[in-house]
């Protein structure tokens, strides 16, 4: 009879101990669907021609500079408010607080569905095997989807000034990065820390991108093959590209050559601290 009774106790102390651990599961932070609301959408104005006089019989040499619209990239920015919340999976909220100026991080992907738990740097020379990738979580995609891949997505030729390796690097090697690197950040309770990823720096009100501000990086997701364009809201209400105030400020690829004019969906996400 006792020996019935310890091992009911057991079973029983067995079962709370389960319960326990079930109920004390730690939940990422993943990235969850951003709501938005375009306040408008612009391009570089038109530039009108300078005249000269020709007479015949003469030579003249000119020194023309002249101005085009990127056929590679769209960029975006803003602000950004929201909320932190505890809430069921019926989007019951418990209790919440109010952040209008938020840290965190705003996502761009040209996929509707994101898989955060695999996410990676970008990495300009991966292997395109698109072979698992999955060890790869929270570090450099080693098998995924590589530069030339990518630019060929989009009919960039391997030297356009405006490409992707032009644009991004790590470090800030390239010439628009002036040394400057990204800040340490989370992405759905990974770590990447400073510097890892590529990434690039937009312009402020001076018309530079020296400075920490408005920095974007290059994620990547080996589950969909998809880059995930990731701006860091490292400060808030800064003075941006037009002098106004913002949170973020990014660039997206789309592919604007020839007779293109199919635009490129982009689904944003948005992940707050």
């Amino acid at each position: 009879m006792n020996k019935i009774v310890r091992i009911l106790f057991l079973l029983g102390l067995g079962f709370l101990v389960i319960c326990f651990l079930s109920v004390n599961t730690v939940m990422s932070v993943v990235p969850k669907g951003a709501n938005y609301t375009e306040v408008k959408t612009e391009n570089a104005p038109w530039h009108n021609p300078q005249d000269h006089d020709a007479y015949a019989g003469n030579v003249t040499e000119l020194d023309i500079t002249g101005y085009t619209i990127t056929q590679n990239w769209q960029g975006y920015y803003g602000n950004v408010s929201g909320t932190i919340y505890l809430a069921d999976a019926s989007d019951n909220v418990l209790y919440n607080w109010s952040l209008a100026s938020p840290e965190g991080e705003v996502y761009a992907a040209n996929e509707s569905s994101v898989t955060w738990t695999n996410i990676q740097c970008f990495n300009f020379t991966a292997t395109g095997t698109y072979a698992d990738d999955s060890s790869q979580r929270g570090a450099t995609s080693f098998y995924g989807m590589n530069l030339s891949q990518l630019e060929n997505s989009t009919d960039i030729e391997w030297d356009d000034v405006d490409g992707v390796n032009e644009t991004f690097s790590l470090a800030g090697t390239h010439e628009s990065g002036d040394g400057l690197t990204h800040d340490l950040f989370y992405t759905n309770n990974l770590e990447f820390n400073a510097g890892e990823c590529l990434s690039t720096h937009l312009f402020n009100h001076s018309g530079s991108g020296a400075d920490s501000q408005f920095q974007e990086v290059l994620l990547y997701d080996p589950d969909n093959q998809v880059v995930v364009f990731t701006s860091i809201l490292d400060e808030e209400d800064v003075s941006g590209f037009d002098n106004e105030y913002h949170d973020f400020e990014m660039l997206v690829l789309d592919d604007g050559h020839g007779t293109d004019l199919d635009p490129t969906i982009y689904y944003f996400y948005v992940e707050l601290e």
